[in-house]
């Protein structure tokens, strides 16, 4: 597998491979299996829960494949326990834990984190709120140890409680004064690189002979 990088994911891999349920499937199987976990453990770190993905990509991994959802639900789960060390509740459970017990540097940590996000869309490649809102909660979840969605709750509180104003609303604001205007000169220099690469009229085009022929 090629998804895995860190040499002790990797470690955790090749047991998993070995594992009973493991044991049981054919390469390709092994592979996408290992992909769900891997999208499951990304939605139990992003909002603390994980039964709804978990079920929809269980039923649609055991659609193409002799066993029924329920059996690849349990496949799923021995996996990622093999390959996160942690059933998929251990994890969400030490999250929603952390989550409960955030203290004042980590609200420090994300009013900074939250205020800069002006400066990553002005600065950084041209990114929408959203997408620059997600990347701070992101760094703040993974220092602190909490849910991206509990990073994002302490943005907007802090925030709130700092600059008087909501950070949704400062967003909006940002969209319209920095994303859209950056964002519409990418699409008129894109046009205009466009218009350039247009062959000229009669380019390409062979010499025309007179109808008289030679004289």
């Amino acid at each position: 597998m090629n998804q895995y990088y860190d040499p002790k994911e990797n470690e955790r891999v090749a047991i998993a491979r070995e594992s009973f349920s493991g044991r049981l499937l054919t390469d390709r199987q092994f592979d996408e299996a290992m992909v769900i976990t891997g999208i499951i453990e990304s939605e139990i770190r992003q909002s603390g829960s994980f039964k709804e993905k978990l079920g929809d990509y269980a039923f649609a991994f055991s659609r193409t494949e002799k066993f029924d959802a329920t059996k690849s639900e349990t496949i799923i789960r021995d996996l990622f326990k093999e390959r996160t060390g942690q059933s998929m509740n251990q994890m969400r459970e030490d999250l929603v834990k952390r989550d409960e017990a955030v203290t004042d540097n980590d609200r420090t940590l994300a009013y900074r984190e939250a205020t800069a996000i002006g400066d990553l869309m002005e600065d950084g490649i041209t990114m929408p709120f959203n997408r620059a809102y997600a990347h701070q909660a992101h760094q703040i979840a993974e220092q602190i140890g909490v849910t991206d969605a509990c990073a994002k709750r302490l943005m907007r509180e802090e925030f709130a409680e700092v600059e008087g104003s909501e950070l949704l609303a400062w967003g909006k604001d940002l969209d319209e004064t920095i994303y859209r205007p950056k964002i519409e000169a990418e699409k008129a220099e894109r046009e205009s690189s466009r218009e350039q690469e247009k062959p000229s009229r009669g380019a390409g085009r062979g010499t025309v002979r007179s109808r008289s022929g030679p004289q």
